[in-house]
């Protein structure tokens, strides 16, 4: 076998410890770098934003991306899961990924830019009056943007595609990078850091078992679609004549996607009609306590946030720091699950969209997909309380969410069976309490993760703008005691934010 130079090695790929002389031997460059953020999203973003406020040097860090900013995967998955810039996402005032402070709020801000009291009215009579307040996503891009340029974002990022990160012998870590095309005159390149940290997102998309086995049979993907593809086909053939879709699905995206069609018919006169299958048919309020009761109805469990306000920094967020495993397995079980806010607009909608009789829920699992004469698709269900129905369709739309298996992604798969790494009860990457990962520890140097990769640990909110906030801070806290950044004190709080408020740099 003949590697070309400047590439990984049969030694280097089965070797979990490498030393300076292997990967020198291989003739592939390394950089010397302090610490390595893997991903490039807002995980990676809102980490080392923390860490420039303490005062970290911005050459002393890079973030491994193939993303031209940190919010360019977030943008593409709010806007094909229907969400585009000038709707408002799901996310409290002051969850603020580009300040941690969380003041000025986003309603503060969107009042004082739009010259309006409305949001700050919003905000101090949600929930009874009004429903809770939540930004544009166009907002977060714009301040995150100003927040990227202030700390210096872009010096901070390496372009390329991130093989596998190995513990170093002696200390450390080795991340490798395969560079653009051209950008390089060797395929990798090898960061070496004593500190590395992992903010990779979701693996992929997660199909429904049904769906998967159809489109890989049929090789169809036109008609049945994942919510967090681009699927704008589907929208606009619905314009060009009438066409039946079946939803399903019952989160955020899928009260995003019925949304969408039913604003479409709205707006255009349309004759779309719409079959929506839950697997879970919610009724009313529910819950083990009455103190721990979440509302529901017509199939629907309505919360404002993915998680309790409690979970990002109450007694929640306390007792689940606290509790042993098999604790917060049955927590995570109860204030967990598939949710979606309850607007009163959305839910207007709704209530015409049955009196019209073009929205049918139906409470029911799919048994198989076929394909009718003609293309159209076959929905096969069916129920413990009636017979087995069939329900023809021009498209599905999967809105059950996104895949976070670790084995689906190269560098977690990777860390799993060389970098020492072990999965928790929740299938996720085990972590400590300031989000190290265990068993990965290699000399003095630390591997850390954060956002969906970590679910399942001592802190139940990970996927989540404060919940990537809250990871950031304690890992800065851990760096912190070992030398790398300074503490975040009053003096120094209150210091930053007025350069933060006067678009200044860190200092």
């Amino acid at each position: 076998m003949i590697v070309p130079w400047g590439d990984l090695t049969p030694e280097l790929l089965h070797s979990s410890l490498w030393a300076d002389a292997l990967v020198e031997s291989a003739g592939i460059p390394v950089y010397d770098m302090p610490l390595v953020s893997v991903g490039g999203g807002l995980g990676s973003f809102t980490l080392v934003d923390v860490l420039r406020i303490r005062g970290v040097a911005a050459s002393s860090m890079r973030v491994l991306s193939n993303s031209d900013s940190p919010w360019q995967t977030w943008e593409y998955l709010t806007r094909v899961s229907q969400l585009p810039a000038h709707e408002r996402i799901r996310s409290d005032a002051g969850a603020r990924p580009d300040n941690i402070w969380g003041f000025p709020s986003y309603a503060m801000q969107e009042a004082w830019r739009e010259r309006s009291v409305k949001p700050l009215f919003q905000v101090l009579t949600e929930p009874v009056l009004s429903d809770f307040y939540s930004p544009r996503a166009e907002l977060v891009m714009r301040t995150a943007q100003r927040e990227a340029e202030r700390v210096g974002y872009w010096e901070m990022l390496a372009k390329g595609q991130v093989r596998m990160v190995r513990k170093r012998l002696g200390g450390g870590y080795f991340t490798v990078l395969t560079p653009p095309a051209g950008a390089e005159p060797t395929k990798r390149v090898v960061l070496r850091s004593r500190y590395v940290h992992l903010a990779v997102g979701y693996p992929g998309l997660k199909f429904l078992d049904d769906l998967q086995d159809f489109r890989r049979r049929q090789g169809e993907r036109y008609r049945v679609v994942n919510a967090y593809e681009p699927h704008e086909h589907v929208y606009d053939q619905l314009t060009k004549r009438p066409g039946v879709v079946v939803v399903r699905g019952a989160g955020i995206v899928a009260s995003r996607v019925l949304q969408r069609l039913m604003d479409d018919r709205e707006r255009h006169g349309l004759q779309t009609r719409i079959v929506h299958l839950f697997r879970t048919y919610v009724t009313g309020s529910h819950g083990p306590h009455a103190f721990m009761r979440r509302k529901g109805g017509d199939g629907w469990a309505y919360q404002a946030f993915t998680m309790p306000k409690s979970a990002f920094g109450g007694q929640l967020k306390a007792q689940f720091r606290k509790a042993p495993p098999e604790r917060r397995a049955r927590l995570a079980s109860l204030v967990a699950g598939t949710t979606t806010p309850k607007l009163s607009r959305w839910q207007d909608q709704l209530q015409r969209a049955r009196q019209g009789n073009w929205y049918h829920p139906v409470h029911a699992e799919v048994d198989h997909i076929d394909r009718a004469p003609g293309g159209r698709l076959v929905t096969h269900t069916r129920s413990a309380n009636s017979a087995p129905m069939q329900y023809v369709s021009d498209f599905i739309i999967d809105c059950t969410g996104l895949e976070a298996d670790m084995p689906e992604h190269r560098v977690l798969d990777d860390l799993l069976k060389h970098g020492g790494a072990r999965p928790n009860r929740a299938g996720r990457l085990q972590v400590g309490p300031n989000f190290e990962v265990l068993g990965a520890e290699s000399g003095d140097g630390a591997l850390y993760a954060s956002g969906a990769a970590t679910a399942g640990n001592h802190f139940l909110a990970v996927d989540s703008f404060l919940g990537l906030q809250t990871a950031a801070l304690d890992i800065a806290d851990d760096l912190a005691g070992r030398g790398f950044c300074g503490r975040l004190g009053p003096v120094r709080s209150v210091s930053q934010w007025i350069r933060w408020a006067a678009n200044r740099r860190p200092a």
